[in-house]
């Protein structure tokens, strides 16, 4: 497993933003798919959005059209961009990552968002 380092998140007004990031701590180079999870209190963790080292893409159904996640594979970080937020985006968001060649997902801390008017 790596160490994962996430920084962002707070709190934020209906139709704010904010940027979540992840970033690994150690050897880089064998890290594969890089994203987020998200669990909400008494619902089930749903991802949010992942990408490979490749730059493929998928994000999920709730937050298509207003979650952008990109990576810099050199430096070992993910940036969640999330604009357009919703009081249902509150939850801890959990960022994780795979390597390739060993199963397993490493995660981060977690990092509250909270959507609140």
């Amino acid at each position: 497993q790596v160490d994962l380092v996430e920084s962002g998140g707070g709190s934020v007004q209906p139709g704010g933003s904010l940027r979540l990031s992840c970033k690994v701590s150690g050897t880089t180079y064998n890290i594969n798919n890089m994203g987020w999870y998200r669990q909400a209190p008494g619902k089930q963790r749903e991802l949010v959005a992942r990408i490979s080292k490749g730059g493929t893409i998928e994000n999920g159904d709730s937050v298509k059209g207003r979650f952008t996640i990109s990576r810099n594979n050199d430096e070992g970080t993910a940036w969640l961009q999330m604009d357009n937020l919703r009081l249902e985006d509150t939850a801890v968001y959990n960022c994780y990552a795979t390597r390739f060649k060993i199963p397993g997902n490493s995660w981060g801390q977690g990092t509250q968002v909270t959507v609140s008017s």
